[in-house]
Order: C-alpha cells, then structure tokens, then sequence
C-alpha cells in the first residue's frame, strides 16, 4: 500500500464558525491536526481546504493544501477531490480521511484503520468496544454490528472484524458488547472514487450514516478496533477542552 493523507476542512460550520483556524495555545487547530497527521508517518499529508485562507496558513507553515470546490457535499468527496489534485498520477493507492476536527488524535489510530484494510477489503474505519449503556442508548453515537472472527489475534495485532451494517440505535441486542463507531476512514482509491460518484442511499437518509451508502452498494468494510474515541472540537465547549488536552501533552 502506498496511502496519501487528506484532511478535508472548511470555514462554514454552523456550531463554531472558521473552526479550522480557531486558536489552540497560539496555532490554529488545522495545525495541530497537520501535526498529529504527519506523526502517524504513514504517508505524505495534504489539506484539503474548501477556502483560500486555510491553504495560505497550511502553506506559511511549510505543510501541502489544496483549494477544493467549496460546494463538495461532504468530507469524502473533498477529500477525493484534493487527491485527484495532489496525486493525478494516481500513485497512492490508498487514501485516509484524517478528521480537521480532531486535533488531539492518537497517531497510532491511523495506521491501525490500515491494519484493517486487509485483502477484499475496500474501506476500513475504526471502532470502539464498549458495554456504556450510556452510548448504547444514545442516538449520536453510531454503532458497528461486526462478524468478528473467533479466537483471538497474535500478540500486538489489531483485532478488526466486518461490518455488516452501522446504525444509530442499540445494535446488536442481546448481552454483549457494541461497537461505538469512530468517523474515521481508510479508502482504497477505487472504492473512494466509486463511493463519491454513488447517490445517497436510502438506509444512509434513513439512518443519517453515510457509510451504509457504500454497504448497500456491495463495498466491504471492514472495522480496527481500537481503545478510545477520539475527542471532536464542534462547539466553543469543545474547543476549550481541546486546549486543555493539548497543553497537557506538552
């Protein structure tokens, strides 16, 4: 595999407007996510910005940005966008949707979501094990319905199972764990373009998930399991924890 980073980022956000440039201790949050994408060492990283004024703060800070259309529906097909545009000679054959909203992210979870992009595979995301009825009860929190292989993996292998299906309500039922599911996704390039290219489906309006859109086209998902969940930055709340968690790393 030879994986391309993008992280797809805009200034309209309805909950904590110019998001990308808010300031984290001194730097803007895209960043921080620049920094933490880069540190994953899993491949060259480019910023996909729907504005001008992210690339110009990429680029001042000696980091790869691309303008892309800023009326792209989603961060998928920005992200599919800028690849196009930074790597026309399709070289990379893998791309990783690396989150402009996470600017805490462990480096290690990027390269466990390409442990689970194993043959077959066309699409891997990230998961986390939980019995929270807390999460299990709550809508905003998607949840994975993994086949799980049985046994257990080598020492230091990354557990992954398929997905068969993602939803918003308390899934599967019975005594066992659920798997919180974590928006962040490794593409084959192929499967990246066919996906972008699909009109929504009616389980992904039905559910709000769009990754049921590539499930109900017949692409195969498959889900590393990891052991946190990333913390997003979505309101002004948000990013005042993201300033006490990154000082904390210092």
């Amino acid at each position: 595999m030879n994986p391309l980073v993008v992280i797809p980022t805009r200034l309209a956000a309805s909950r904590l407007p110019r998001k990308p440039l808010a300031d984290i201790n001194g730097r803007p949050m895209i960043l921080h996510c620049l920094d933490h994408a880069l540190a994953a060492g899993v491949g060259p990283v480019v910023v996909a910005a729907g504005d001008q004024e992210i690339v110009d703060v990429v680029q001042a800070a000696g980091g790869h940005a691309v303008l892309t259309d800023p009326g792209l529906p989603s961060g998928s097909d920005r992200v599919q966008a800028a690849a196009e545009i930074f790597d026309p000679d399709r070289r990379h054959d893998v791309v990783i949707n690396f989150q402009g909203d996470m600017p805490a992210l462990d480096p290690a979870l990027p390269r466990a979501a390409l442990a689970a992009l194993g043959d077959g595979v066309d699409i891997a995301t990230l998961v986390v094990e939980t019995e929270d009825p807390l999460v299990r009860a709550n809508p905003n929190a998607a949840k994975a319905v993994l086949s799980m292989p049985a046994g257990r993996p080598a020492d230091g292998a990354v557990r992954t199972g398929r997905a068969l299906y993602f939803t918003r309500a308390d899934a599967p039922s019975g005594p066992g764990p659920v798997y919180h599911h974590i928006g962040f996704y490794a593409f084959r390039r192929a499967a990246l373009d066919r996906f972008v290219s699909l009109p929504p489906s009616p389980l992904e309006l039905r559910e709000r998930l769009e990754q049921l859109r590539a499930l109900e086209a017949g692409l195969r998902i498959d889900a590393a399991i990891v052991d946190t969940i990333p913390f997003e930055v979505n309101t002004p709340e948000d990013l005042e924890v993201a300033r006490r968690l990154l000082v904390a790393r210092i």
